[in-house]
């Protein structure tokens, strides 16, 4: 392994920032820019929020036509600054200002003149807020509105915009602070041209309409515009017979999976590592549509093939299959290109070769198959295909087994231990050949994986292997779209640092069109940021290079979860069920939706109980399920059976707050009673929490869980501590999803810490996140132990019952 490098330059804070500019700076004379800059400046330098903030609390940064000031207490701080400013400026008419204000990610930097610097996406979006307004406006986005909001002397000075759309088609959610007579109380003129193109002219002098309820048939044209897609989408997603689904292109192929004919058993990952280089060459021509590798997996040869319906399913005009045979240094692969629309075989060829020319073979058939189907390749694609993934035979069945394990097996209850097995193969793999480059990528993803998108070593060691991988592919090939990718990934799930992954998204897109994970993290993303529609968006896109990736379909039924929107969850599962109709943790995932949306346990009742008939180990996967809906039933015998199947696992997971078994029996002994055996389960997944705090200090949902177990062993203080410094550590600016959860789970905390004034405030807020938890959901609500200490009390009751679907 590279040894990685120092990323002082890439610690992320949260910096709460005012931009601020002169309007029509540039029609002015030099002359009189210098004044006007001036003129600003000392305005800026008088105010008491600059004047008595060191450096340590201020950071000031010119921009050539006005600055930034980047705080770093909270929004308050900004919100202060900009309305002395405008008091100021009351006095200079001849200067026109407007400002925005954001609280976001900054690191500090050093700049080309040595200095200490800072920059960031959250000066990078105060900064398009601010162009949303005109002369005195003063902006806020959403989330620092959302915090001033909570705030008496805030509250009545937040005017709601809407949507305004910005660089990069980003649309950003904006607020006017309008402090009568400071800031500008009309809406701004980009609102005002947005309600314009909605409202054709007739002629006619028009009607004055107050601005919101221009905003209010925005949004719900909006909502009309957004049911009529998911209609579309939620059809087509299940009618095969559909007249209106769209042409197959004529370019386009499925690689199935090839067939093993080695007498070795263990050469399986080595065939299943030479179905797959040939797909990822083809993938690579951009005027192909080629299906990824986790849809073409599911028809795994050795079973009878319908290859019409295989060709309706993926959306293909063509399929091509194989067969491998390997034995001692001879290696013979046949591969024949199928019509899937009536059968036809339109190519096919054997190739008998030393083993050490297998690279050369897969190399050979992708050119041949882009030859038949008359596809145009680029001399870099044709030297992409050409080049071989490695020398090292012995590194590529590691990496083979390796990358399948990670493909089919990172969504198990066993995940983690899979993970670890994955990473010790590439390990070996790169070993064996330091320049095998496709090792390095999937290394710091496997990394990636076990630091975030599983949660179980969020520590800074395991952030630095993933970027030591990053680097390392990056030293291999700088310029390669995989490389990009991979940057990518780091640059989300490491750091996230949102805008630089979407930058890197684009530079990769260029040399991987046929890459389904680009849209899937572009999709992330935009759900990270709270644009949780377009983030379902571009899921379908993903879905259309990969329309049978069943965790695609599974984060699209969470996406609408995150909405609160169950119903769609629902017909995601659904989905996700035609592929995989016995998959354990979908068909559990399904019916908990119908508890969370209605509070109704049938469903899922019924469903545990036809997998535990399956036999004794079915259950494995959705002991969860079973625990949590044993509770709600108020079933201790229940639960106590769904403890013993659960064994080391989880009991509950949700972005984030991951609940340990001993949490589990912790809860269950509260629900009974019991406090003796209460108090030793929660000693025990303390105990076991700390180690976490301890290895991942930094980490929010770490906290958060512990705060929560404080408050059941009657820490009180500590706990309601432990849970603020959680808020503070992961603040929704920085993270809309986990940030989310740790306010959620701050309610929980405040409830079992006697706070029921505090709980029940933490609990409206938690409502009024940007991404929706389950814990917070009707069903969890009404019947869960989480929650018991607050039942009875009115204000408590109230909440659940306005979450009731209608009709109930």
């Amino acid at each position: 392994m590279v040894p990685p490098e120092s990323d002082d330059n890439l610690r992320l804070e949260i910096g709460h920032v005012l931009f601020i500019d002169i309007v029509n700076y540039s029609k002015l004379l030099i002359e009189e820019q210098k004044e006007r800059i001036g003129q600003l400046t000392s305005i800026v330098l008088g105010t008491a929020q600059v004047r008595e903030s060191t450096d340590e609390q201020l950071v000031r940064l010119p921009t050539g036509d006005g600055m930034a000031l980047v705080f770093r207490h909270s929004a308050e701080e900004p919100a202060r600054c900009a309305l002395e400013i405008a008091e100021a400026l009351r006095k200079h008419p001849e200067l026109p200002v407007r400002m925005g204000i954001h609280s976001g990610p900054v690191s500090e930097m050093t700049d080309v003149s040595g200095r200490t610097n800072i920059a960031g996406a959250g000066i990078n979006m105060a900064q398009r807020v601010m162009d949303c307004g005109d002369a005195d406006h003063i902006l806020l986005s959403q989330h620092v509105a959302d915090d001033l909001a909570q705030y008496r002397q805030w509250a009545p000075r937040l005017r709601d915009l809407g949507e305004c759309e910005v660089k990069h088609g980003v649309r950003l959610h904006l607020v006017n602070l309008y402090a009568e007579p400071l800031g500008n109380p009309e809406p701004p003129a980009k609102f005002k041209q947005s309600a314009a193109v909605a409202t054709p002219s007739t002629g006619s002098k028009p009607r004055g309409v107050p601005w919101h309820e221009v905003v209010i048939a925005l949004l719900l044209l909006g909502a009309v515009i957004a049911g009529v897609f998911f209609f579309r989408q939620r059809t087509s997603g299940t009618a095969s017979t559909s007249t209106t689904a769209p042409a197959i292109p004529e370019k386009s192929i499925a690689v199935l999976p090839f067939e093993n004919l080695s007498e070795e058993k263990q050469n399986e990952f080595f065939t299943d590592g030479v179905q797959d280089q040939i797909l990822t060459d083809l993938s690579q021509v951009a005027d192909l549509k080629v299906i990824s590798r986790t849809s073409v997996m599911q028809y795994k040869s050795g079973a009878p093939r319908n290859l019409r319906e295989i060709g309706q399913q993926l959306g293909v005009a063509h399929v091509l299959e194989g067969s491998v045979q390997r034995a001692a240094n001879k290696v013979r692969v046949n591969a024949q290109l199928i019509d899937a629309r009536n059968d036809a075989h339109l190519w096919a060829q054997t190739y008998d070769r030393d083993l050490a020319d297998v690279f050369a073979i897969q190399s050979e058939i992708a050119k041949a198959i882009a030859d038949q189907l008359r596809a145009k390749l680029s001399p870099n694609e044709k030297k992409a295909i050409e080049q071989p993934p490695t020398t090292d035979l012995a590194a590529f069945d590691l990496f083979s087994r390796a990358k399948t394990i990670l493909l089919t097996k990172t969504q198990s209850v066993t995940s983690e231990q899979d993970v670890r097995e994955a990473i010790e193969l590439l390990d070996q793999a790169v070993k064996r050949d330091p320049s095998f480059f496709d090792a390095y990528c999937q290394l710091a993803w496997a990394h990636e994986l076990l630091y975030s998108v599983l949660g179980f070593d969020h520590t800074s060691a395991r952030l630095a292997l993933a970027e030591a991988a990053v680097q390392a592919a990056a030293r291999l090939r700088p310029d390669a779209g995989e490389t990009h990718l991979t940057r990518a990934q780091y640059l989300y799930y490491g750091l996230r640092d949102y805008a630089a992954a979407l930058a890197e998204l684009d530079d990769a897109r260029r040399t991987l069109p046929n890459d389904a994970r680009i849209f899937e993290l572009t999709a992330y993303i935009l759900r990270r940021r709270g644009q949780q529609e377009e983030g379902v968006r571009n899921l379908e896109r993903a879905l259309e290079l990969d329309p049978r990736n069943f965790n695609t379909l599974q984060q699209m039924g969470l996406g609408y979860q995150n909405l609160g929107r169950y119903s769609e969850g629902i017909a995601a599962f659904d989905r996700a069920l035609t592929i995989v109709p016995d998959n354990i943790e979908t068909r559990a995932g399904r019916a908990q939706f119908e508890f969370y949306w209605k509070a109704d346990t049938r469903p899922l009742h019924q469903t545990i109980d036809s997998i535990l008939a399956q036999g004794p180990g079915a259950i494995t996967p959705a002991t969860d399920a079973w625990f949590f809906n044993a509770l709600a039933e108020r079933d201790p015998g229940g639960a106590e059976r769904a403890l013993v199947a659960m064994g080391d696992n989880p009991c509950w997971g949700d972005n984030g707050i991951v609940l340990s078994r001993n949490f589990g029996e912790g809860l269950l002994a509260r629900m009974t009673k019991d406090e003796a055996r209460a108090r030793a389960a929660f000693g025990a997944a303390r105990a076991q929490q700390e180690k976490t705090v301890q290895a991942q200090p930094s980490y929010g949902p770490a906290l958060c869980i512990l705060g929560m177990i404080d408050a059941a062993l009657g820490r009180k203080e500590v706990a309601l501590e432990e849970g603020r410094r959680a808020i503070a550590l992961l603040p929704v600016e920085k993270d809309v999803t986990i940030g989310s959860r740790m306010v959620q789970y701050f309610a929980i905390t405040a409830t079992w810490a006697g706070e029921k004034d505090l709980a029940l405030e933490q609990l409206e807020i938690g409502l009024r996140a940007p991404s929706a938890s389950v814990a917070l959901s009707y069903g969890s609500l009404k019947l869960l132990p989480f929650w018991d200490p607050l039942r009875g009390d009115p204000r408590f009751e109230k909440i659940v019952a306005d979450l009731a679907p209608k009709g109930q």
